[in-house]
């Protein structure tokens, strides 16, 4: 096992790094300068010139780049052009933010999908396993930002019953934390679904019926316990989706989070801001996936992870 985290350590090194190269190159062959997007139309080219020769900007591009890496091994991301903010400084701030919106989501998403999940696979074949099905794929099809337009539109605009935007007391999290877990409710009561119908048809579970255990006992000790490895995996993904900040939904409901700054850094070509938005979701991901591999053999005995892994 120890082994194996410290591989998992080690591709991790080699995820960032190819993150940070991949944004970096992009950046850079998009057309538009930064200094000039600052600075509008107003300053003369000697001013230009001069405000690139402080930014670094009018160093070759491998040596901005070599630059960069070099900070970040020391935790330095630079600094936003525009704002002069520090990088870390405001990826710490919009952190705190994102993670309430994503754990209120993910709470919405975890609950009401395995419990639905479980419900309809009991249910097979009847009315209630129709409409459950028929809402997941209705979730999963419907664009994020549509869904939250639409909630705005009802719960905000008509019914009063919540702000539709920014952050201003806790019920600002209400509609963009619907929004986005009820998209991740949808994929996980499906895959919850389809895991409990092939555990629930096995026959240690005929077993455990046949011995007289309650029914409760069966579905939650046995089959449920059993059908987790899907769920995790597919949760530990929705996880890391949602720790990034879902761009649209911040972006819709104007919360300043962390999609929302990469939305801003895209659009003015803030390539620090960038680099260090690419990098924290990166950095989630990977120990995400991490989480979600270890936390099986714990889950499941029979998984076990070879020395020669």
């Amino acid at each position: 096992m120890i082994v194996y985290i410290l591989k998992r350590l080690l591709q991790t090194i080699f995820v960032l790094w190819g993150a940070s190269l991949v944004t970096f190159i992009l950046m850079n062959v998009l057309p538009g300068d930064p200094v000039r997007l600052m600075l509008e139309k107003r300053a003369t080219p000697q001013a230009v010139e001069r405000i690139r020769h402080e930014m670094g900007l009018d160093k070759p591009k491998i040596t901005q780049y070599l630059d960069f890496v070099k900070n970040a091994l020391k935790l330095d991301l630079g600094r936003s052009y525009f704002t002069r903010e520090p990088v870390m400084t405001a990826l710490s701030r919009r952190f705190g933010v994102t993670l309430r919106l994503a754990s209120s989501a993910y709470a919405i998403a975890l609950v009401l999908g395995i419990s639905i999940g479980v419900l309809s696979a009991l249910q097979r074949g009847r009315a209630l396993d129709s409409a459950v099905r028929g809402v997941a794929v209705l979730g999963i099809s419907a664009p994020v930002f549509w869904v939250a337009i639409i909630l705005q539109m009802v719960f905000g605009l008509r019914l009063g019953w919540f702000p539709i935007s920014g952050i201003r007391s806790a019920g600002s999290f209400v509609l963009p934390a619907a929004a986005l877990g009820l998209r991740h409710m949808a994929s996980i009561s499906r895959v919850t679904r389809t895991s409990m119908l092939e555990v629930i048809s096995q026959d240690y579970i005929r077993t455990a019926r046949a011995k007289g255990l309650a029914e409760n006992a069966v579905i939650l000790k046995h089959a449920l316990k059993n059908a987790l490895i899907p769920i995790i995996t597919l949760a530990g993904t929705e996880l890391g989706d949602l720790l990034t900040g879902s761009m649209l939904t911040e972006w819709v409901f104007a919360i300043p989070g962390i999609g929302k700054l990469m939305v801003d850094s895209i659009l003015m070509r803030d390539l620090p801001m960038l680099q260090g938005t690419v990098l924290y979701v990166a950095v989630v991901f990977v120990l995400s996936n991490l989480a979600v591999d270890i936390s099986y053999a714990f889950i499941d005995p029979r998984i076990r992870y070879a020395k020669s892994d």
